[in-house]
């Protein structure tokens, strides 16, 4: 049980990282000075387009898992007070729940469709983006080895378009009121 909530803690930590350290380096990153721009002739007049609303696709993709998952629900839940049984059944539909979220958005495939611990030749010119060497790595490729994992790639992106106002952009689930 550890080892799911370690790997999708991971997964979504890798996910988000990219996204954020891009905002954080777009906010508090100085601009560097430049020259005065060149006076540009006045453009014509052109009809106004309305302003769409933008959205992280980080938080798309989590504000989905919440909705057709549960997911962030139960990640923030403190599971002190629950027994390992219930934790289990709660954790069976949130898996279950988020892999056919990640299977319709992004279609998730192995890399390499060979079983883990079984011989594998990595050949010379590899993609370090795509094969991860561990080991006594020396001499120059192609390298043999056995298989540890067999990695994972999306063969599609279709994340949902927002719709929503900007003032919503950031909400991942609406606060639900029962009247």
């Amino acid at each position: 049980m550890r080892r799911i909530w370690i790997a999708l803690r991971v997964f979504f930590a890798t996910l988000l990282r990219a996204e954020v350290a891009a905002e954080v380096e777009r906010i508090l990153m100085p601009t560097e000075p430049s020259a005065p721009p060149e006076p540009r002739p006045a453009p014509k007049p052109a009809a106004k387009k309305p302003a769409v609303a933008g959205r992280s696709d980080a938080l798309t993709l989590l504000a989905t898992l919440q909705r057709e998952a549960r997911f962030v629900d139960f990640i923030k839940e403190p599971l002190a007070g629950f027994s390992d049984a219930q934790i289990g059944a709660a954790a069976r539909d949130v898996h279950r729940d988020c892999g056919k979220v990640l299977e319709r958005l992004f279609a998730v495939r192995p890399i390499v469709d060979q079983e883990e611990g079984s011989p594998l030749e990595v050949p010379a010119g590899f993609d370090a983006g795509r094969y991860q060497l561990t080991g006594n790595v020396t001499g120059e490729p192609p390298f043999s080895g056995r298989l540890r994992h067999h990695g994972w790639e999306a063969t599609a992106c279709q994340l949902p378009s927002w719709s929503g106002s900007q003032a919503a952009a950031r909400t991942l689930a609406a606060v639900e009121v029962e009247l």
